[in-house]
């Protein structure tokens, strides 16, 4: 008897574990979703010095109001310092290996207003086209002296027709804005840090590896689940999928660190009413925090390249959320799968022998 019931308990378990890869790269996150758009973020050819970093990314980069947000004189264009760090889960050899984007964190401060930089590049804002979907890769790395201090923020994506929101403990309230970015913690471990609504009723707030904050900051999904390194190139993957229908908790965001699966969140309600869409990068990294113990104690910078995003109209059309999936940390598939079925058909299999 049991020997004929342990397909049905294993096959919706293997359904799930197939839904996302354990090991996958942008294109064929890209295939699996039907991410049709795409496009790529310009960078120079040459250095360049700070005031014409400022121009290049206002000319360039299709930013919201018109401007940098915070930080315009932490920016420049410059070469690569770690070129023999090779390409992390790289797919496309072909890639410019120009300039990268450096960001200075200077001593002693904290806070997006004197710490790092950030602002928000709009994509698609002229033909009207609207994304429910949308996935970010990136590389970066961080000075060999880099000292993580608590914690800093790294880019996203964010959308919502108010820009300067869900952010710095502007809560989202699904009507607003959201935000998603990752973060870097104590000792390098890396976590999602989201602005969507929460509160002690959602149950993603009742998971082991989710941390909702009540007073207007964002939710810490995943921590240490993966690890920064200094002086080393990392690529980050991000997919966000909004909720749909509206009010529903089904919506998506995945992370892969350098290729593996790093974090997945299926139950997500970014959105209670139609006027939120994804509307580009978030670049938006600093350390902080909301006081001194969170600044790092001699000026240092992290660097940015390849930035590439991929869009498409279509929001989540998941009907189940599996938050086991969510609180697993990085594993090889067989540890993966080994622990789904020890913890939901264990006890099960058990009885039934």
């Amino acid at each position: 008897m049991a020997i004929f019931l342990l397909p049905l308990i294993l096959s919706p378990i293997l359904a799930i574990a197939q839904t996302v890869p354990q090991t996958a790269s942008p294109p064929d996150i890209v295939s699996q979703y039907s991410l049709t758009t795409s496009t790529s973020i310009p960078f120079p050819t040459a250095t360049t010095t700070n005031d014409d970093t400022q121009s290049f990314i206002k000319d360039n980069w299709s930013l919201s109001k018109g401007r940098i947000q915070n930080g315009r004189e932490n920016l420049d264009f410059v070469d690569d310092p770690f070129p023999d760090s090779p390409t992390p889960a790289s797919w496309d050899s072909s890639a410019p290996k120009g300039p990268v984007l450096r960001v200075t964190y200077p001593e002693g401060a904290f806070g997006s207003a004197d710490s790092g930089a950030q602002f928000y590049s709009l994509w698609n804002t002229t033909d009207g086209s609207q994304f429910h979907s949308m996935l970010v890769t990136y590389e970066v790395a961080l000075d060999a002296n880099f000292t993580f201090v608590k914690g800093g923020k790294l880019p996203g994506l964010r959308g919502g027709p108010q820009p300067d929101g869900c952010s710095g403990g502007n809560a989202a309230n699904g009507t607003n804005c959201f935000s998603s970015r990752l973060m870097w913690r104590t000792g390098g471990a890396g976590e999602v840090y989201g602005y969507f609504p929460n509160d002690d009723s959602k149950a993603i707030c009742s998971q082991s590896s989710v941390i909702c904050n009540s007073d207007g900051f964002g939710t810490s999904l995943s921590r240490g689940n993966f690890h920064f390194q200094a002086a080393h190139w990392h690529r980050v993957t991000m997919l966000v999928r909004l909720n749909d229908p509206l009010k529903s908790a089904n919506g998506q965001i995945t992370i892969y660190f350098n290729g593996a699966l790093a974090a997945n969140y299926e139950d997500i309600q970014y959105r209670s009413s139609d006027v939120i869409n994804i509307g580009g990068l978030y670049f938006s990294t600093f350390f902080g925090g909301d006081d001194s113990s969170w600044a790092p104690s001699g000026t240092t910078h992290a660097y940015f390249r390849n930035f590439e995003l991929w869009g498409a109209a279509a929001a989540s059309n998941l009907t189940t959320s599996p938050a086991q999936l969510s609180a697993t940390p990085l594993s090889s598939p067989a540890q993966w799968l080994f622990g789904i079925v020890a913890a939901i058909g264990g006890s099960f299999i058990g009885m039934i022998l």
